[in-house]
């Protein structure tokens, strides 16, 4: 089904209907890239609130083999229905503000949630072919390098799927974007289209590399809250699993790296170049580039 393509009221009451929510108020929620209708509902009772969302990628897949028991850092997932050919999920309601606007005491709740997260499932061999595997990451990441237009960058991107092959690896959401996750009194993950046991620095190098010091950025993050990220994530996480302080700095920059060459790919496939997005990330890959070769 078409993302643009609204779904009606009646519709939207069959698919409630096997959760006895056929009667519910219904908001559909607008997405915080460009304010376009998105699929995903509020759904309200007078004594309830949920979340309907239409699945998509390995989503459905994802709750099911990661948060079947209730986990502090997910909604739960309370069922799914099959209609017109997508699944829709009913998800528990979180309520709080996304990050485009990081501060330090959210970010605080951002890491502890992904640190207690990924402390739960390090190395969780019996889950790799759950959601999305290292293999079809790698696929993903080896079509981004093959738009880069510089010889260099593709010298460094080639070692840095190298390094990703390598590196120890844990339960990842895969587009960690400081608008997929809600701060209220807890931090919650939300968006789990792309989640597996993948190479562990990669959700917080997606949720800090993207935010920039200008407060009207799209993502508003100071530079001090980032250095205080790396660090303080080191300390609650990666320092538990044997990985020294060096080493762990060296593979977060790798992956930096990776996320500096998404709008260098975009603006070379798309011919967006004009972007400033694209001169912006191009400095920052250079940049990355020199201190990793």
């Amino acid at each position: 089904m078409d993302e643009k393509r609204m779904l009606t009221a009646e519709e939207l009451s069959v698919i409630l209907s096997p959760f006895g929510l056929s009667q519910a108020k219904i908001e559909q929620f607008m997405a915080a890239e460009d304010g376009s209708p998105y699929s995903v509902w509020h759904v309200q009772t007078e004594t309830e609130d949920y979340v309907l969302k239409r699945a998509k990628g390995q989503e459905e897949e994802v709750y099911r083999s990661f948060f079947s028991e209730k986990k502090p850092y997910a909604p739960a997932l309370f069922g799914s229905v099959a209609h017109d050919g997508e699944t829709y999920l009913l998800l528990e309601y979180c309520p709080g503000d996304d990050l485009r606007r990081c501060d330090r005491e959210r970010l605080i709740l951002t890491l502890d949630a992904l640190g207690a997260m990924q402390d739960g499932f390090w190395e969780r061999e019996d889950l790799y072919d759950a959601g999305c595997t290292l293999e079809k990451s790698i696929k993903a990441i080896e079509d981004r390098g093959h738009w880069l237009g510089s010889e260099r960058l593709e010298t460094v991107y080639e070692k840095f799927i190298r390094v990703y092959r390598q590196t120890p690896r844990s339960l990842c959401h895969d587009d960690l974007l400081p608008f997929n996750v809600l701060v209220d009194e807890r931090a919650v993950l939300i968006d789990w289209e792309y989640g597996g046991v993948l190479p562990y620095p990669g959700p917080l190098a997606r949720l800090i590399a993207h935010g920039r010091e200008d407060e009207k950025a799209f993502f508003h993050m100071k530079r001090a809250d980032r250095d205080f990220a790396i660090d303080y994530y080191y300390r609650i996480c990666v320092q538990k699993h044997g990985i020294s302080y060096e080493e762990y700095r060296r593979t977060l920059d790798w992956f930096l790296f990776y996320e500096a060459c998404e709008w260098i790919m975009l603006g070379n496939r798309y011919d967006q170049r004009g972007d400033e997005r694209y001169a912006y990330s191009l400095r920052q890959a250079e940049a990355l580039a020199d201190r990793l070769l």
